[in-house]
Parts: C-alpha cells; structure tokens; sequence
C-alpha cells in the first residue's frame, strides 16, 4: 500500500524487487501508473485474499484503511520506516495479524520475507 510510479520511491523499489523474487502482488497507490509490467490500481481490494499487507503510508493516511486492511485478515502487516502506528499495530494484534516494524527491502534480500 503506497505504491507510486515514482522510480525513487521506496515503494516502487520494494515493488520490483517483489516481483524479481516472484511473489504475486496488488500494487495499491492512490493513483495509477505503472512498474515494470506491474499496475497500480487506486481501488481497495478488498475481495482478494493476501498473506502480507507492506505499508508504505504514514500514520496519518493509514486511518482511512485501518478498517478496510482488518478485513483482509492478512496474516501480517509490515510497517516500513516511517509507518509505525503503535494504536494500528494494537488493533492488528487484536484481530490475530501480526504486525512487524521492518523494511520489505532489506527483509527480501536477506530472506526474511
């Protein structure tokens, strides 16, 4: 979530690293574009099934999709530099997601994802 067509953005990097190490994604952003043979989508897709949510919002623009992303039931959610939410993260703990403050980046390359 956060995705940006933005080459020098770290959601745009953690999205083709994503896809150079072959996990299937939805590119959420709040508008559409293109990365690599990836699209962003700016609709919520809240009727598909996902094992990790990866943040790329900060706290503030999380609050529209605190609700939404708890109905997804994700197995994890991970907070990226800049995203801790303590009170989001108290919610995911309630509802059985695990959240995880670290970097997608650095957890695919050292196979921690």
């Amino acid at each position: 979530m956060g995705a940006s067509p933005n080459p020098s953005r770290y959601a745009y990097l953690a999205t083709q690293l994503l896809q150079e190490y072959g996990h299937p994604l939805v590119a959420f952003g709040k508008q559409t574009g293109q990365i690599g043979d990836q699209p962003i989508t700016d609709e919520f897709p809240a009727h598909e099934t996902f094992d990790t949510v990866t943040l790329y919002l900060n706290p503030q623009h999380q609050e529209t999709f605190v609700q939404p992303i708890l109905m997804l039931k994700p197995k994890r959610v991970i907070f990226n530099p800049g995203t801790e939410n303590p009170a989001f993260e108290q919610l995911l703990r309630q509802s059985g997601i695990e959240p995880v403050e670290a970097c997608t980046l650095v957890m695919l390359r050292t196979g921690q994802y």
